[in-house]
């Protein structure tokens, strides 16, 4: 199932994520490996970032949220998960 996270910066992101962007990548790296990244990548009006995730679970996609280093850094000041059917670009599953 598929998963949309919202990390909206807080007062200092845009300074904090210069410190902090190696551990958030390294934080999706192994879900990256599995094929479970989407598409992850800042807005670039600097009002945070979008991760689109494959997990099992609603509480899973929220763990991985919650745990990523832009968040118990500061970065992401509020975290929205959603679940998230795609729609468009069609794909041969159904």
């Amino acid at each position: 199932m598929k998963f949309v996270i919202i990390g909206f910066d807080g007062p200092e992101g845009q300074a904090k994520r210069k410190i902090h962007r190696s551990a958030h990548l390294a934080s999706l790296e192994p879900l990256n490996r599995e094929g479970k990244v989407i598409m992850a990548g800042p807005f670039t009006d600097q009002a945070g970032s979008l991760i689109i995730i494959e997990a099992d679970s609603l509480e899973e996609a929220k763990r991985i949220a919650h745990n990523d280093p832009y968040t118990l850094q500061g970065i992401f000041e509020r975290v929205e998960v959603h679940p998230f059917q795609q729609v468009l670009p069609s794909s041969l599953q159904t």
